[in-house]
């Protein structure tokens, strides 16, 4: 087996035994991304000349026993929405093009810490707002396994890097299924934590009730490794909860006999493929052949949760948003007769379609003619969809469901369709609204050799259950996939 065909913590315990230099493992993941990113189009910014002078950093502290993490020398890639000192950070947008950050968001901090090196950013929908990472200002990103296909989004250069083997892990962000949606698609693991268990602190605000921080791996483990490096209590963030149990490895080899798992009627109902519908009912019967009991409930309001989804993150947007005038950072239109025009050419040239649209979309919703009817609907939707997995997790203790609806859309079929991308969100949003931590992780592949997304949603902090179900089936499965041979 390649170098870079490990996994990451197979690859941090070859570094610590000292059968695999760190300037060596960064040198050949640089190499693959040289040889294959032109086709995939993964990273915005790849830091070459920084990650091998802290590979030979790194080497040193292993060395003298400064880093001790499982994933200490293990390169890794980082989202371009999470900032990080002095290097470019653009959340995909001309707005932000050549944005560099005075200071390290407190995951990069983390990462820091636990000695992993930091390979560049990653591309992704602007300003995350997508679900095919083809808004991106610097073009679209391909999906491994077939690069006439989107890889899902927005956090689809993150998973498409992993999953194309130029990157061993990377972080992405979960607004409304952001981290499981691509991680579906790319055949990989990623999954959305809990809301308030990793510091938003250096993260660009698209929908800051909804963000999230997540890992994306190749397998169960590599992400609970990861997740267990950035999350903790930040006091930067007021959200962040403290006293959590972070020892997610440890959970690992519990298995499943006697927990009990609850399938919603309404996400295997009427617009769910049915290659997907059979992989995903085949999955929960592998889980009860391991001592798992299954049984169908109905999760009230599911049918609402995209609308109430889109309204809500929308609305935010357009708040967060509305800091980019031309005034202060950031592109500035040229040639401009005063400040209205400013901020209006500011905004038309440096934001796309797709971020102008929900922009306008939020303003709407706030209005005051239109607030009760759109915004306090939605959020009084949020609080039943809240309610009924509050309900569902005094019976069960994770859910389980499709994490997409259908195979990765060809390029281009979902930007003339903006109703259709919406839908791709259908059986993650409702997680975000609820603030539960929920993991996606490959479940079979579909007649066109493209992988299948198990999701399984957990309790509010529930991420030791979520782990211990998803490495049981990820080894009755047989392990975790590895990334394909090349592109079709």
């Amino acid at each position: 087996m390649e170098l870079t065909e490990l996994t990451a913590a197979e690859l941090g315990r070859r570094i610590r035994d000292g059968r695999i230099g760190v300037r060596e493992a960064v040198q050949a993941q640089l190499d693959v991304i040289e040889a294959r990113d032109s086709r995939y189009g993964c990273y915005i910014t790849v830091r070459r000349e920084e990650a091998l002078a802290r590979a030979d950093e790194v080497q040193k502290g292993i060395r003298e026993g400064r880093y001790s993490s499982p994933l200490a020398g293990v390169p890794i890639a980082v989202k371009d929405n999470i900032c990080m000192r002095g290097v470019r950070t653009t959340c995909a947008s001309r707005m932000l093009e050549n944005f560099r950050p005075p200071y390290n968001a407190a995951v990069i901090e983390k990462l820091e810490e636990a000695g992993t090196v930091i390979l560049g950013k990653t591309n992704m929908d602007e300003f995350a707002m997508g679900s095919t990472t083809e808004t991106s200002f610097f073009g679209a990103v391909r999906n491994p396994w077939d690069v006439s296909r989107v890889p899902g989004g927005s956090s689809g250069g993150s998973a498409a890097a992993v999953a194309a083997g130029e990157a061993f892990a990377a972080l992405g962000s979960d607004t409304g299924g952001s981290i499981r949606q691509p991680s579906a698609f790319c055949g990989v693991t990623g999954i959305k934590p809990t809301y308030g268990t990793v510091s938003r602190y250096g993260l660009i605000a698209y929908a800051s009730s909804l963000d999230q921080i997540g890992p994306i791996a190749r397998n169960v483990e590599d992400c609970a490794a990861l997740l267990e490096i950035i999350a903790g209590e930040d006091r930067r963030d007021s959200t962040s909860v403290p006293g959590l149990d972070h020892r997610y490895r440890s959970a690992l080899s519990g298995g499943v006999r006697g927990m009990k798992i609850g399938i919603p009627k309404g996400y295997f109902s009427e617009g769910l493929d049915e290659e997907i519908k059979n992989a995903v009912r085949k999955a929960a019967g592998e889980l009860c052949a391991q001592g798992a009991e299954a049984e169908e409930f109905e999760l009230e309001a599911a049918d609402y949760a995209v609308p109430a989804y889109y309204v809500i993150a929308s609305a935010e947007a357009s708040s967060n948003l509305s800091r980019y005038d031309g005034v202060r950072y950031g592109f500035r239109a040229q040639g401009c007769r005063g400040l209205q025009e400013l901020c209006r050419r500011t905004r038309s040239e440096g934001f796309g379609q797709e971020v102008k649209r929900r922009i306008l979309i939020g303003a709407f919703v706030l209005s005051s003619d239109c607030y009760e009817a759109y915004y306090g609907k939605a959020m009084k939707v949020r609080t039943v969809i809240r309610q009924s997995f509050e309900r569902a997790f005094r019976r069960y203790d994770i859910v389980l469901a499709p994490a997409v609806p259908g195979p990765a859309p060809k390029l281009g079929e979902s930007l003339g369709d903006p109703l259709r991308m919406y839908l791709g969100d259908i059986y993650t949003a409702a997680v975000n609204l609820a603030g539960l931590p929920a993991i996606s992780l490959p479940c079979g592949m579909d007649r066109n050799g493209l992988p299948i997304g198990l999701q399984l949603i957990g309790r509010p902090f529930g991420e030791r259950e979520l782990f211990r179900a998803a490495h049981s089936y990820e080894l009755a499965r047989g392990g975790c996939f590895r990334p394909p041979a090349g592109p079709r």
